[in-house]
């Protein structure tokens, strides 16, 4: 396990996680599932690793996340701002996962989102469905495939089970 650099600390954790989102691709179909997060800045600083909880690997191999500025008034995606890939196991199953990034510049106020997918894998991401009288209000979940890309769903009720730092 990877120690959290000097500096760095919890900006935004969403930690519940009572359901799954699957990512990557299901053996009897041809799209691929993708899942994503928007969310929006609480502070100013450097992102160098976003995390996700891992509730099951079915299907090992690499999960790729992207980040990407986010309009919310849109609903799109910006070019990926940052990259990176972890290499899923089995024994991954039930634990957090740290994608580190190349240090990435964050604004406050300013929605980004990331977005993960599995070409060759598949991954149930934790998830959270929130009661219906109380939506998430950092962001939405998002879900679509790799057959339109940048196109899917976003759920006010629903987020992955993500956690984002920053350095101080």
């Amino acid at each position: 396990m990877k120690t959290i650099p000097q500096g760095n600390r919890p900006v935004l954790t969403q930690t519940e996680n009572n359901t799954t989102l699957w990512v990557g691709h299901l053996k009897h179909g041809v799209n691929d599932h993708v899942a994503g997060q928007t969310f929006t800045c609480p502070s100013e600083g450097i992102l160098n690793n976003i995390q996700i909880y891992s509730a099951t690997v079915t299907r090992p191999g690499a999960l790729l996340l992207t980040l990407h500025e986010f309009d919310a008034a849109t609903r799109t995606w910006g070019p990926p701002i940052g990259q990176s890939t972890v290499q899923m196991e089995r024994r991954d199953n039930s634990r957090w996962i740290r994608f580190e990034l190349e240090p990435v510049a964050l604004k406050n106020n300013v929605a980004y989102g990331f977005r993960l997918q599995a070409p060759e894998a598949l991954i149930g991401i934790g998830e959270s469905v929130h009661e219906s009288k109380h939506p998430f209000n950092f962001g939405m979940a998002w879900n679509g495939g790799t057959q339109h890309p940048g196109k899917g769903d976003y759920f006010n009720y629903f987020s992955l089970a993500f956690k984002v730092e920053m350095c101080a």
